[in-house]
């Protein structure tokens, strides 16, 4: 998959990283110039010089080619307007950042699907900590050649979870819909707008995501 970033912090290198590792196009876009070539010397991706709030510069990192979009910057108000001007682009999905948990009702009530708020996973996993609370963490289940992902269902996806045709080595373990969470049964149908949630084994997970995400990228 290609994936671009906008904002080169420490959190977008961080991930840039893993993915690369992982066989994936990494196209990182950042204003200020000391940083990108700083950077540049930790990682071999592509990198953009500019404001990737701009229409102009998220076009020179070829939008109809790219799978996902990140906007890991260090201001909330930009990562919002880089994943509305991503999303006005038609990148298939797009990941939003907030440091600050206000601003989630906003992007919610924007559109934006996918909102990461890392203070607030941070905050109960400390909270957990003090009160003597041991949460089992989902990303510690995940192990080896083990991978967890959604997607959303597009249209002509809809039916019955066979009709997805997954190897062996993945299956759908839930889904979400409207809000609720649904557990997978023989009579479940999928519906449009659903998402959902595929454990797969490394070797086949990325070629199911671009498989399913393709029709969504088409239109």
């Amino acid at each position: 998959m290609k994936i671009v970033f906008v904002g080169a912090g420490a959190t977008a290198v961080t991930t840039a990283q893993l993915l690369l590792k992982h066989g994936h196009e990494v196209v990182i876009i950042d204003r200020d110039e000391e940083r990108i070539r700083h950077v540049s010397s930790h990682l071999d991706c592509g990198f953009l010089l500019g404001d990737g709030t701009r229409p102009d510069i998220l076009k020179q990192a070829e939008p109809a080619s790219t799978d996902i979009l990140l906007c890991l910057t260090d201001m909330d108000q930009e990562n919002i307007l880089a994943s509305l001007v991503g999303r006005a682009l038609q990148i298939p999905r797009i990941i939003t950042k907030l440091e600050d948990p206000e601003f989630e009702t906003v992007a919610t009530a924007l559109g934006l699907e996918t909102v990461v708020v890392p203070v607030r996973t941070v905050g109960r996993r400390l909270a957990d900590l003090v009160e003597g609370r041991d949460t089992l963490e989902l990303s510690g289940l995940i192990k080896n050649d083990a991978r967890l992902f959604s997607v959303l269902v597009q249209p002509a996806q809809a039916g019955r979870i066979e009709d997805l045709d997954l190897p062996e080595t993945a299956r759908v373990v839930w889904l979400y819909r409207d809000g609720r969470l649904l557990f997978t049964e023989p009579n479940l149908k999928l519906e449009p707008g659903d998402e959902i949630v595929i454990l797969a084994r490394q070797d086949v997970a990325d070629e199911i995501h671009a498989r399913l995400l393709s029709p969504a990228k088409a239109t």
